[in-house]
């Protein structure tokens, strides 16, 4: 479903140049809920923003669902943004003069989409993710943990077959992280979606059943999660650092 091979990106800042990744290479053949996890400065959220099209690749290869993204233009990377995967940001990105609704049949409405069509869309999603009572609220009447889930019900408007999700949970509570993360299991499992969540925290990652272990711009190792708990992960992932 979504394969990574020697992956360069390097970004100027001034005099400096800055290597983000150098040679990033993963795979991924099955559906599931998946971690890319790494310390800050590691690459993660760049490799990230490069799965969703949102950037190109200094050299090396992306293909994601048999699509080479890596070759994109931007008119056929605006268009796979749109229907062929989902992204989803720590900041929840929701426009604050519409409602939850709204939020959520936007990209749809901007596609020239029929408002029916995409009003039983909107429906649909807004009762799967247990937040229909809130449709009609702006997003500063809606708590943290709602408004992440109406900028996920946005991000699968289209029922792509990938989401990504970078650091989903950054502006959450505890509580409502841990139900975001359950959330996001959930959905790669009983809609057999791929989803790729980056973060640094092995609290988040237990959730996913592997983790792509990034340093210094370089995917390491992996870390099967089966019979591992939070500190189980974070102990297996210092054991990886430390190796590398």
């Amino acid at each position: 479903m979504l394969t990574v091979s020697n992956v360069h990106k390097s970004y100027t800042t001034g005099d400096r140049v800055v290597q983000a990744l150098r040679g990033a290479s993963l795979s991924i053949a099955e559906p599931g809920f998946y971690a890319i996890m790494g310390q800050s400065g590691s690459g993660k959220s760049t490799l990230l923003h490069l799965l969703g099209a949102l950037d190109k690749p200094d050299s090396g290869e992306i293909v994601i669902a048999g699509k080479t993204i890596h070759a994109m233009d931007d008119k056929a990377a605006t268009a796979f943004r749109r229907t062929g995967l989902g992204i989803v940001f720590q900041q929840f990105n929701l426009i604050p003069t519409l409602t939850a609704r709204e939020n959520i049949e936007l990209p749809g409405l901007l596609a020239g989409d029929r408002a029916e069509k995409l009003h039983k869309r909107s429906s649909d999603l807004l009762e799967k993710l247990g937040i229909s009572a809130r449709a009609e609220h702006r997003p500063d009447a809606l708590s943290g943990g709602e408004q992440q889930r109406v900028a996920i019900a946005r991000a699968l408007l289209y029922s792509p077959p990938i989401l990504l999700a970078d650091e989903p949970t950054g502006n959450l509570d505890s509580a409502s992280s841990a139900k975001l993360w359950t959330l996001l299991a959930d959905i790669a499992k009983e809609q057999r979606m791929l989803v790729v969540m980056v973060t640094h925290e092995p609290a988040a990652a237990v959730y996913c059943k592997r983790i792509f272990v990034i340093r210094d711009g370089i995917v390491n190792d992996t870390i099967d999660t089966e019979g591992l708990d939070a500190s189980g992960v974070a102990a297996r992932y210092q054991q990886s650092v430390r190796a590398a």
